[in-house]
């Protein structure tokens, strides 16, 4: 019996929702990167970022590969990228409709 597509995306929702995997997806987007350029980038110990590297592979979301001595990390498909972007652009508008209800909240007050 197959997943149904709701329940198999709110896995690659629930795998998204780490800040450390967010930030390795962001860095990914520019290419490849080594996990020696990841740790560098991101503050956390190298056995938490093997472990979000490793949920994140586990799930398709991102693919490793062997170059020489290192391991490289890359998003598996350009379209994680537009996700990511398609969160960025949600979460503008989602911010950006709280900040107008702040000041409509505001200014309701100062005329009562």
């Amino acid at each position: 019996m197959s997943v149904p597509l709701y329940q198999a995306k709110a896995e690659m929702f629930r795998t998204l929702g780490h800040p450390v995997r967010i930030r390795v997806l962001e860095l990914l987007q520019d290419g490849p990167k080594p996990v020696r350029d990841l740790l560098a980038e991101i503050d956390v110990e190298a056995s938490n970022l093997s472990q979000q590297l490793a949920v994140l592979r586990r799930a398709g979301i991102v693919t490793s590969f062997r170059d020489g001595a290192l391991v490289m990390y890359a998003l598996s498909t350009p379209d994680v990228a537009d996700l990511l972007a398609a969160g960025r652009r949600i979460l503008g508008a989602v911010l950006t409709d709280r900040d107008g209800l702040l000041v409509e909240l505001r200014a309701q007050g100062r005329r009562r």
